[in-house]
């Protein structure tokens, strides 16, 4: 075959109109996407909810390798600084309690169930103790412990006073049980605010100065101590 022949039979192609087909990349594109934007390619895709996990967690490993490289001694070190903040975090709460106490009323010895006599706080302290629910037995002793002050007319009545105020205030007119009734106060706040667990002998405690108040005398403005008896 001659050049000239390849030449024309080239030429008699391209007249013919089988010209080759040259897709430009943006058509291609879409068209890539369109196919790929079907659901049968999405079937295993994490929902929403996974993926905003997948990136949480990217992002709190990504923090975790910042401190790392940051902290002295790299992942080791970073490990040692975690152990003394939980650490401290651990010794504040022991020491501290539960951070619950955000308002005067939170505090208040006397829940809004309505008022109730010494007699009914010593009969539901008792019942509780039965059961050995020592946290709300010690709770109920000492506010049978203020009633009684309240019913005497030793403590006036005031809505919203805190055990603290209530052992301070009692102390003035009993000054030989300020620091039981001091006492008996914290161990009202640790089992209400604290987070701590009461036991039998502290119950037993709380109701051994609830009965030496009830036949304690008070002492009286001008008095001095040593007049009582």
């Amino acid at each position: 075959m001659s050049g000239a022949g390849g030449i024309t039979t080239a030429r008699q192609d391209i007249a013919a109109g089988d010209i080759p087909v040259d897709t430009s990349r943006l058509p291609a594109r879409e068209a890539a996407e369109s196919e790929l934007s079907k659901p049968m390619y999405h079937e295993n895709d994490p929902n929403v909810v996974q993926r905003a996990l997948n990136q949480f967690w990217d992002w709190v490993a990504g923090v975790f390798d910042a401190a790392a490289g940051a902290a002295p001694g790299g992942p080791a070190g970073l490990a040692v600084l975690v152990v003394i903040v939980v650490g401290l975090a651990a010794a504040l709460w022991w020491r501290l309690g539960t951070p619950q106490r955000s308002s005067r009323s939170v505090d208040a010895l006397f829940d809004s169930t309505g008022p109730r006599s010494a007699a009914q706080h010593r009969a539901a302290a008792e019942a509780h103790a039965a059961a050995l629910r020592w946290n709300e037995a010690v709770q109920e002793r000492m506010r049978a412990i203020v009633r009684s002050l309240e019913e005497r007319a030793l403590l006036d009545p005031r809505p919203g006073r805190t055990a603290d105020e209530a052992a301070a205030e009692a102390g003035r007119t009993l000054p030989e049980h300020t620091a039981r009734l001091r006492a008996a106060a914290r161990s009202f706040d640790d089992v209400t605010y604290g987070g701590r667990t009461a036991d039998q002998s502290g119950y037993l405690s709380l109701r051994t100065l609830d009965l030496e108040l009830d036949e304690a005398k008070p002492l009286l403005p001008g008095t001095s101590r040593g007049a009582t008896g």
